[in-house]
């Protein structure tokens, strides 16, 4: 069983549930239909913290607004049995799945913490591989290993950013001369990254097959990489952590179930 990377999680962490309600008093009666102050506290929560919207009276008024339109709307569709045809039916049973799978996403970040311990080997390991140097870096990407090696003869004699414009067919790269700027080589596909480690600064690389064609490549310089400390990337690697975590607990669930 594959999901599509993290765009179920992704979808499900956007979903904001409703605030606590230790007084959820009426901010509207609607037909004898009451519009509790936890629904308007809830809109107000995700217009501020998603939508980036400040806390105003007039925006609390636009959203109680809102809502006795919706509560109005809402009735109304209901007294001419909208809500019983089929796709009405199936819309309101896919938004309340949707909400349930939210609550649960949110529920198990909540009661599954990512330890410490845990992200500080994450972070190790991911300084390990990443290294301690920084490499700037520019190539000529072709599509074959001859055009490579009479693009490799071509530098020596010419420019490399003159014959990059002209020849590459990396659009990333081309029009800055195949410069790749200061980067790691393990954000390079294998062979690439690989043929990176093996020049010194100024070299010219052999001709190099990955799969998107052949690349000359050429070492510009190296530096010292400055490290982010583990507070300072502590929060991303606990939310991946964490989105992997509630991936996991997904497909257990879903090999533990019974589809025919």
């Amino acid at each position: 069983m594959k999901f599509s990377k993290l765009v179920l999680i992704s979808s499900l962490m956007a979903v904001t549930l409703g605030a606590q309600a230790a007084e959820d008093k009426s901010i509207a009666l609607v037909n004898g239909v009451n519009i509790p102050q936890s629904r308007l506290d809830l809109r107000i929560k995700v217009a501020t913290t998603q939508g980036g919207q400040p806390d105003s009276p007039e925006m609390r008024k636009a959203i109680r607004d809102d809502l006795v339109n919706l509560e109005v709307i809402s009735q109304a569709a209901v007294k001419a049995g909208l809500d019983k045809q089929p796709e009405a039916a199936q819309q309101i049973e896919l938004a309340r799945q949707q909400v349930l799978a939210g609550a649960f996403v949110q529920d198990y970040a909540k009661t599954h913490p990512i330890a410490d311990a845990d992200l500080k080997q994450e972070y190790e390991a991911l300084k390990g591989r990443v290294g301690n140097k920084e490499y700037k870096v520019s190539h000529i990407l072709v599509q074959t290993e001859e055009e490579a090696k009479a693009v490799a003869k071509r530098v020596k004699k010419e420019k490399f950013a003159k014959v990059a414009k002209e020849k590459s067919k990396d659009p990333g790269s081309k029009d800055n001369g195949g410069d790749l700027g200061w980067t790691v080589p393990t954000n390079f596909v294998q062979p690439f990254g690989e043929a990176i480690l093996k020049l010194n600064k100024g070299q010219l690389s052999d001709p190099v097959q990955t799969q998107y064609g052949w690349h000359v490549i050429r070492l510009e310089d190296t530096r010292e990489l400055k490290v982010p400390t583990f507070e300072e990337v502590k929060p991303q690697l606990e939310k991946r952590k964490q989105q992997e975590a509630i991936q996991k607990a997904i497909a257990d669930m879903r090999d533990k179930a019974k589809v025919e």
